[in-house]
């Protein structure tokens, strides 16, 4: 990877707030290089949410930038917005419609059309495992599928950074564990950077990039060893307990 890239993700002083309430987000400021997995770990209510609606512009920070691979998402948001893929976490498919449907329907929303369009559905039904389910309706499908779905989905247009809001929310042990190994997998043989947030700590790889979010703030952001030694701590799981310690503010 060129070192003259810029981050596929970089954040400066971003804060927001919501109507007469406390401060959601508080000066947050960290990137995601190219092709790294970037773990955005936080307990429940540190605004990882939030921050993830900032970054996909679906609100609107009153100061601070969002760069997405060197475009700034206010400055240009066509730009910023086509380079990424996005994974909600609350299921965002169609569930009367089949599953080439909805991959039919967001390949348009992107401009893909004609045989570009249907090579990359063929594609991401295999890298989904869904190559037998395609005339599947959604609504018949297991909660681990239709997160592979919606990844699959969020890739269509081949965008440089990933985002995934707690995508592992409501599945089972083995659901769980199987998408966060083949998101990992597909960053590190795709180049392909990732920006995943989560509240459980067994989601965090030794190798991952690692920003602790709490109370609004970024407490730690480094490697995930660079954490730890911050933090003094021996374990990721150390680290977490001992950044998220005592008061958010």
């Amino acid at each position: 990877m060129s070192a003259t890239m810029p981050p596929a993700l970089q954040l400066e002083a971003l804060s927001y707030a919501y109507a007469r309430g406390r401060p959601a987000l508080q000066d947050v400021s960290f990137s995601v290089p190219p092709g790294s997995f970037t773990a955005l770990l936080g307990p429940n209510g540190a605004g990882k949410t939030t921050l993830l609606s900032l970054v996909t512009r679906l609100f609107q920070a009153p100061g601070g930038r969002v760069l997405v691979c060197g475009h700034d998402l206010r400055q240009a948001p066509r730009a910023a917005l086509g380079a990424m893929g996005v994974v909600f976490q609350q299921l965002t498919l169609d569930l009367d419609l089949t599953v080439i449907q909805n991959l039919r329907y967001s390949a348009l929303l992107h401009g893909l059309s004609g045989t570009l369009a249907r090579t990359r559905i063929e594609e991401a039904l295999a890298r989904a495992g869904l190559e037998e389910r395609g005339r599947t309706m959604v609504r018949a499908l297991s909660g681990g599928m239709r997160r592979r779905l919606e990844i699959a989905r969020g890739l269509l247009h081949e965008p440089r950074l990933l985002v995934l809001d707690e995508p592992t929310v409501g599945l089972d042990v083995d659901s769980r564990r199987e998408i966060v190994a083949e998101v990992h997998a597909f960053c590190r043989e795709k180049g392909l950077a990732v920006l995943w947030t989560t509240h459980l700590i067994d989601e965090v790889w030794p190798e991952d990039r690692l920003v602790v979010l709490h109370g609004g703030r970024v407490r730690a952001a480094g490697s995930v060893r660079e954490v730890m030694g911050k933090a003094n701590a021996g374990s990721v799981g150390e680290a977490f307990g001992a950044l998220t310690r005592g008061k958010a503010a």
